[in-house]
């Protein structure tokens, strides 16, 4: 999915440590025993600290033998101060930093490979992972009458994204991964730095589809919320459709907004414009929109990429606007006017037909913005500013490879065959 068209893990390297005779007991409940001779100890494999809550850093702190309210400096040191490596955590003692150290444990944050700025004050960062991948993460701010300053992180789930959307600059360049949860927070972390302002609204619609990484999505979230301290209500995530899991979203009970990536009126369309569509029909899209409606009671923003030619007539429209008042109300519908991207031959509509399609739908007692277009001068599709680096696109996945994690995985009667 694209920002402005709409649209694994990573084991951290192993380190030797030599440690006094004590028994650690790490919070993913792994014990670590050492004996009186020196020996070499492997890190657990959740070893980043940000993302962790600021109770799990008190427990961390008391598991290596610190009083509670160590945890609550970590808790400070990561996300109010945002020091980037254990070694700078000043306000703790030296011994417990280097006992974290030893054990492996790192705070989890990743280096700025490159950014672009665009004249509208869009920045578009490009982030070095460990496994030197590289993500994209775009803040985007914007100056409201009052002079007040809203800053948007759109942020990645996935190191490119399998479900390759044929208009999706992200799709063409491969994918490799799921994000964890904290290479999803630390975005934001950076977009902050680079604008050195708070990031007021998140929107998880950066590469990637997050319901395909549903679990540190919603660690992410949680940490965004409780940590970062973001309002629930500020945060949108993204999905073109994985069967059940919208409703295994509605059963979290957020309180954010679920944007819906629709890009055409009927089943057939779809396919054609998003591959992905074939194992989801839009009757059951619609109706599990309509279910999250009800179990939230937040409204559903429907992502319309206009592609001239193709999806943008009036009749479409029309469609459109039948098939929202079918399954009832809470609905939005955001028209994406189509961010050029190489390698495709969508056109990018002309004013008059985007006008015509806004106005019928608006005659058709549906809510509908326009979004407005930033950033076209700085690579601004997702997934075109990490193809720039990364030549070689990576393998694609067929769409029998497409599915959720395990714990998400289709119940046999919701599975629909390609």
């Amino acid at each position: 999915m694209a920002l402005l068209q709409f649209m694994c893990s990573v084991t951290p390297l192993a380190r030797a440590a030599t440690t006094r005779s004590r028994a650690i007991i790490i919070s993913s409940s792994r014990t670590i025993t050492t004996t009186t001779t020196k020996t070499k100890i492997s890190p657990p494999d959740s070893n980043v600290l940000l993302g962790m809550s600021e109770e799990q850093l008190q427990q961390l702190a008391i598991d290596f033998g610190q009083q509670s309210y160590r945890g609550k400096q970590l808790h400070h040191l990561l996300y109010k101060r945002r020091v980037k490596d254990i070694h700078e955590f000043s306000q703790v003692p030296l011994a417990f930093r280097t006992e974290l150290q030893e054990a492996g444990w790192v705070v989890g944050r990743s280096s700025v490979h490159s950014s672009v700025t665009a004249a509208d004050g869009t920045i578009k960062l490009l982030i070095k992972l460990e496994d030197n991948r590289l993500v994209e993460t775009v803040g985007i701010p914007v100056t409201d009458d009052k002079g007040s300053v809203r800053l948007t992180a759109c942020v990645s789930s996935q190191v490119g994204c399998p479900l390759r959307c044929s208009f999706c600059a992200t799709g063409k360049g491969g994918f490799s991964r799921n994000l964890k949860g904290h290479e999803i927070v630390e975005q934001v972390l950076a977009i902050e730095e680079v604008f050195n302002n708070r990031v007021t609204n998140v929107v998880f619609m950066g590469m990637g589809e997050p319901m395909l990484n549903l679990k540190e999505v919603l660690a992410a979230h949680r940490c965004l919320n409780k940590d970062v301290q973001i309002g629930q209500r500020m945060m949108t995530i993204s999905t073109v459709g994985v069967p059940n899991t919208i409703k295994k979203l509605a059963s979290h009970k957020l309180q954010s907004t679920l944007a819906l990536s629709l890009h055409a009126p009927n089943q057939k369309l779809r396919e054609k414009i998003v591959p992905s569509a074939k194992a989801y029909p839009l009757e059951a899209i619609m109706k599990d929109c309509r279910d999250y409606f009800h179990e939230t009671s937040r409204r559903v923003s429907f992502e319309y990429t206009l592609l001239a030619g193709v999806n943008d007539d009036v009749e479409h429209a029309k469609e459109l606007a039948e098939l929202l008042h079918q399954w009832g109300p809470g609905y939005h519908v955001n028209l994406i006017p189509f961010n050029p991207i190489d390698g495709t031959e969508y056109k990018r509509p002309y004013r008059k037909a985007i006008n015509m399609f806004q106005s019928m739908l608006e005659s058709r007692k549906i809510t509908v913005s326009v979004r407005q277009t930033r950033g076209l001068d700085a690579s601004a599709a997702c997934g075109q500013l990490r193809n720039e680096f990364q030549k070689v696109p990576l393998a694609a996945p067929s769409i029998e490879d497409i599915q959720p994690e395990p714990e998400f995985a289709l119940e046999p009667e919701a599975a629909v065959a390609c």
